[in-house]
């Protein structure tokens, strides 16, 4: 990294929509920062789970363990692009925070798989959400998003489709109105 360029690296946080993404694709996303340096930042996006399962979406000979798992829909960018991210009680290799790992081999994921682990924790997304160098900076300038210091329990929730609002909830009041507001405000 040059002196020129000083960057606060959002790695390992939580991005959420500050309620400014209204009609677009990120629309109550939360994005988990996987990646975000010089050259750029991905994330995934983790209360989007789709309709489908990793059996239906993945054309292999996948173990059962993981074909009844949810696909989640990482981002816009790439659909067809295969990222997991995995946690284990020891997971010295973890590169996206402490305890969690992202990963994007199909044979790793098909090891993974088979391997039993009763402490591992997994989640599977097609496509990614991407950043160009400085775009990221400039949509948190304009407040787009809100940082959010990530759990592994938020990463892996049970329901993400509430994820969003639970997480504002926890906040403060002045983000509860956000999380208590009608995705239609004409409804309101």
């Amino acid at each position: 990294m040059t002196d020129e360029f000083k960057l606060k690296s959002l790695r390992g946080q939580l991005l959420l929509d500050s309620g400014k993404l209204r009609g677009s694709w990120f629309n109550r996303a939360v994005l988990l920062i996987c990646q975000h340096d010089a050259e750029g930042a991905f994330g995934l996006v983790l209360n989007r789970p789709s309709p489908s399962t990793l059996g239906e979406a993945i054309v292999a000979d996948l173990p059962e363990s993981l074909s009844e798992e949810s696909l989640f829909i990482g981002g816009p960018v790439q659909s067809t692009a295969l990222s997991f991210l995995r946690s284990d009680a020891f997971l010295p290799d973890a590169n996206v925070m402490p305890g969690l790992s992202l990963e994007h081999s199909l044979e790793d994921l098909l090891e993974l798989g088979v391997s039993y682990s009763g402490t591992m924790r997994m989640r599977v997304f097609a496509g990614y959400s991407g950043w160009a160098p400085g775009q990221l900076e400039d949509e948190m300038e304009r407040g787009a998003w809100l940082a959010h210091p990530a759990e592994l329990d938020q990463v892996f929730t049970d329901d993400p489709e509430s994820l969003w609002q639970e997480i504002l909830k926890g906040k403060g009041w002045k983000y509860r109105l956000l999380a208590d507001a009608p995705d239609d405000l004409s409804s309101n």
